[in-house]
């Protein structure tokens, strides 16, 4: 079984930064790739940044060159870098965890606010 923690989530000012991290923890699986999805109310989840295990990484366009996506297999954790926030940007962030063999598996998500 996998289990996904995350942490840095919380309320920020339009213009301002935050740190998500992500740790992975379980035993007996392989990654294919982490990454971050957000949802906002009312709004169906949606890809923010991926990276592989090879490090290709991709970007929703929304967020391209404001966020970095950072990933260190060793400890098999996955950061995401955001800059420039904006309100939004405002939503619950997940990790995911794709494992070689195709499982997806999820975070219990982290709130991220953006508001003057």
């Amino acid at each position: 079984q996998v289990q996904l923690v995350e942490s840095g989530g919380g309320l920020v000012q339009p213009g301002g930064s935050l740190r998500l991290s992500c740790a992975a923890s379980g035993s007996g699986f392989s990654i294919y790739a982490m990454g971050w999805f957000r949802q906002a109310p009312g709004k169906p989840r949606e890809m923010v940044a991926t990276i592989s295990s090879g490090g290709t990484i991709n970007y929703a366009s929304s967020v391209k060159g404001r966020f970095t996506i950072s990933r260190d297999n060793a400890k098999a954790t996955v950061s995401l870098q955001m800059n420039s926030l904006k309100a939004e940007d405002t939503a619950v962030y997940y990790c995911h965890l794709r494992s070689i063999v195709f499982r997806d598996y999820w975070g219990q998500g982290t709130q991220v606010t953006v508001s003057s």
